[in-house]
């Protein structure tokens, strides 16, 4: 089973208890900052992911890193799951596969904006109301910028690209050009 895989069931298991007690953003903020904590320091990364320390000892420092963070049950059971089941290492991808769950069952698809230049927030506003109404869906926009694209708008709602960029109308002008010949 790919780690994608694996990911999406934890995260689904997890969204299903967390909304039943209503607790879903909130075991959200904390399973990211785990997530971020356990990338970001390589040596508890490396504890977790080391198989011949033994399950005790691990479980020893997830007990004090959990009575230090003063978590939800929720999240300090799930976590205590991951270790486990030997999953907390990927506890990043079930991060992100949680909000992703999370936005699924809410109506929410999260689209990734790339432009030239930043615009205004008008520009935004219309974008993000004709991804809605492309999508079906609401749409929750992350901006970035990129001058190679010249001018233009290149937007990723899921696996679908709409672009819209100017290098890539040269481009396909370029092919066009060099097919007549």
């Amino acid at each position: 089973m790919s780690l994608q895989q694996v990911a999406r069931r934890y995260a689904s298991a997890l969204a299903d208890v967390a909304v039943e007690r209503g607790k879903e953003r909130e075991v959200q903020t904390e399973i990211d900052s785990w997530a971020s904590m356990i990338e970001s320091n390589p040596l508890l990364r490396d504890v977790f992911a080391n198989p011949t320390i033994p399950y005790e000892q691990k479980r020893n420092v997830l007990e004090e890193l959990i009575s230090r963070s003063k978590v939800q049950e929720t999240t300090a059971s799930f976590l205590r799951v991951l270790l486990e089941n030997q999953r907390l290492p990927e506890l990043k991808e079930v991060a992100a596969r949680y909000s992703q769950v999370l936005d699924e069952r809410a109506g929410v698809v999260a689209a990734h904006v790339t432009t030239a230049r930043a615009i205004p927030d008008d520009l935004r506003n219309s974008l993000q109301q004709a991804l809605a109404e492309s999508t079906g869906k609401t749409v929750r926009l992350s901006f970035t910028t990129d001058e190679s694209i010249i001018g233009g708008v290149v937007a990723r709602v899921g696996s679908t690209i709409f672009d819209g960029s100017v290098r890539s109308q040269l481009e396909r002008l370029a092919v066009n050009l060099t097919d007549r010949k």
